[in-house]
């Protein structure tokens, strides 16, 4: 990881989430720059705000660090909706994404 990811990260995030960083920045709190600024890496954000940018996006600093995760706010969607199956649901779930991805590599 080099000083590219946050702004790399926080541009793909909220574009995935549709809102411009001008929207961002005053939803925060912050000049209507302030989003601009990181992902132009004028600034770096502190550690409170990366918090407040996790929270804005629903995903934990974690998920907004990992990197071999490419789409966390989806992820953390599916991780929700799973979370409350019970274990044969879960498995039949499974089963189905596996037959999926058989079909898709066919």
């Amino acid at each position: 990881m080099d000083e590219s990811y946050i702004p790399i990260r926080l541009k793909q995030l909220r574009t995935k989430k549709g809102i411009s960083a001008t929207e961002m920045s005053l939803l925060l709190g912050q000049t209507d720059n302030y989003i601009s600024d990181i992902e132009s890496k004028y600034t770096t954000p502190s550690m409170e705000h990366i918090l407040l940018i996790c929270e804005f996006f629903g995903i934990s600093p974690w998920e907004f660090f990992d990197e071999e995760n490419a789409n966390p706010l989806l992820l953390h969607k599916l991780i929700s909706e799973l979370t409350p199956l019970n274990d044969q649901d879960f498995e039949n779930l499974f089963n189905l994404l596996l037959e999926g991805q058989k079909k898709l590599k066919n």
